[in-house]
């Protein structure tokens, strides 16, 4: 190490030293003694190593102002949070990397309201204890036709806890062609073992009868499942038992009946201009005893399972251990809530519901957004290449996989930077932006990008250099 270094090394004032000047003490009101006191060391070791290296910043490194400097920047940076907004233009609905559905502003409204003490099991006309559905329970009865309801924090946990409550110990019967795995490699069977009951497989993959659920009851049978096949379709030469055969076989045998629904669906989807997905209300009202479905998916609210149906049935489930380890908290049950009522008057839902609304947008109004959109970029970014282009949205989220939905999005590219370089760049913006990438381009689809979100894709764009 030459001599120069080693002078700039014995030139580092000393933590402490840095401590004392009026900028760390401000530093310490913000963010506290110790954080700082870390952060500095932190700070201080870097440019040691920079030295040693010679790879010295051009400022004075050894400047107690530029050693501050360094510094605050650093702690503002990792008190910034790790979940942040982000502009949704992968023109996919349901994102799961984004989080899902896009709640509806009254949700943030509710939940502003109660960061402090709220009456989650408490009538407030009595005094007395009550379950923690209370506030969601007569609206679930009344769009889905249900008696009781009971909320959890997924609808695999919904699964889990209906088959550990009803059948520990005994047998559930459900079609092959159903044993579904959800993201993160979570299947069926897994949940199956987990809840101690036993699976009994009917049917092959791609065909099963209603006589096959009849010849395998037995005295060990506790239930008859049905699974929606949402994240996979089966083609071509397939046979399926409805919930209606599978309810039939069910009362026959006094034995309950469970559709396992998956996405939650509460209105028809037909109006939108997709496939037909069942309601709850039409499992329910073709004879399943139990429904099961996510409140983050068609419903559009926060991260849930329902699990609606019979009092009696619903009552012992309450009963499971389980329950408890999977109950929600007060905050979901206002988002849950505040979503729910939209769904009283459906006809309005395109204007108040985020979800609906992109799935309700005309392809005139996405042309005309994709063209304004375009000219604004060009306009910042004249040396790349922007067209508008079809495009095929889709609903995600584990829901309707055969789905596309026409739309137009903005298509990127440039002759100087790569389509990767430029989606980086946009996901790296103060806002981020998530694209998606086809033939070459960067495409922004305009389907799932809000009139209020056009302006953080132009900063984007403007600030990508």
């Amino acid at each position: 190490m030459n001599k120069e270094r080693q002078n700039s090394l014995r030139e580092l004032p000393s933590v402490d030293t840095l401590l004392k000047t009026s900028a760390s003490e401000t530093l310490i009101t913000r963010y506290g003694h110790d954080v700082v006191t870390n952060a500095l060391r932190d700070t201080l070791s870097k440019i040691r190593e920079e030295i040693i290296n010679d790879k010295s910043a051009k400022l004075k490194a050894t400047a107690e102002s530029s050693i501050l400097t360094v510094t605050e920047k650093e702690l503002a940076s990792k008190q910034q949070p790790r979940l942040k907004r982000v502009v949704n233009a992968a023109g996919i609905i349901l994102h799961t990397g984004m989080g899902r559905a896009v709640m509806s502003p009254v949700v943030a409204k509710s939940l502003s309201q109660l960061t402090g003490c709220c009456n989650i099991q408490m009538d407030l006309k009595t005094g007395a204890r009550v379950k923690r559905e209370h506030c969601i329970r007569d609206l679930v009865c009344e769009l889905t036709g249900a008696e009781e309801a009971l909320l959890v924090n997924n609808n695999a946990a919904a699964t889990l806890l209906v088959l550990s409550a009803l059948a520990t110990n005994r047998e559930v019967i459900v079609s092959r062609g159903e044993l579904i795995e959800i993201g993160g490699s979570f299947r069926l069977p897994d949940i199956m073992s987990q809840s101690g009951a036993k699976l009994k497989e009917v049917g092959s993959t791609n065909k099963t009868h209603a006589r096959d659920y009849e010849n395998a009851i037995s005295s060990e049978t506790a239930l008859l499942l049905k699974v929606h096949k949402s994240n996979y379709e089966i083609n071509g030469f397939t046979k399926e038992v409805t919930i209606d055969e599978i309810a039939a076989i069910g009362k026959k045998h006094k034995i309950p009946v469970v559709d396992d629904l998956g996405c939650g669906a509460l209105v028809n989807l037909e109006q939108y201009g997709l496939g037909h997905e069942m309601t709850v209300r039409e499992s329910l009202a073709n004879g399943a005893d139990l429904a099961l479905f996510s409140t983050d998916k068609l419903i559009g609210g926060p991260q849930g399972g329902l699990i609606v149906g019979r009092g009696d049935l619903l009552a012992k489930i309450r009963k499971d251990p389980l329950y408890r380890a999977f109950r929600v908290g007060k905050m979901t049950l206002a988002a849950l809530e505040a979503t729910l009522r939209l769904f009283r008057a459906p006809e309005l839902l395109p204007q108040y519901h985020p979800v609906y609304a992109m799935l309700a947008k005309s392809l005139d109004e996405i042309k005309i957004q994709a063209e304004d959109v375009a000219d604004k970029i060009s306009n910042e970014k004249p040396d790349w290449q922007v067209t508008v282009a079809k495009t095929s949205s889709r609903l995600g989220g584990g829901a309707l996989p055969g789905s596309s939905i026409p739309s137009y999005a903005v298509q990127i590219s440039a002759t100087s930077e790569s389509v990767n370089d430029i989606s980086l760049k946009m996901r790296n913006a103060d806002v981020p932006i998530v694209s998606h990438i086809t033939d070459d381009s960067v495409l922004l689809d305009m389907r799932t990008v809000s009139a209020e979100e056009i302006e953080d894709i132009i900063n984007a764009c403007r600030n990508s250099d």
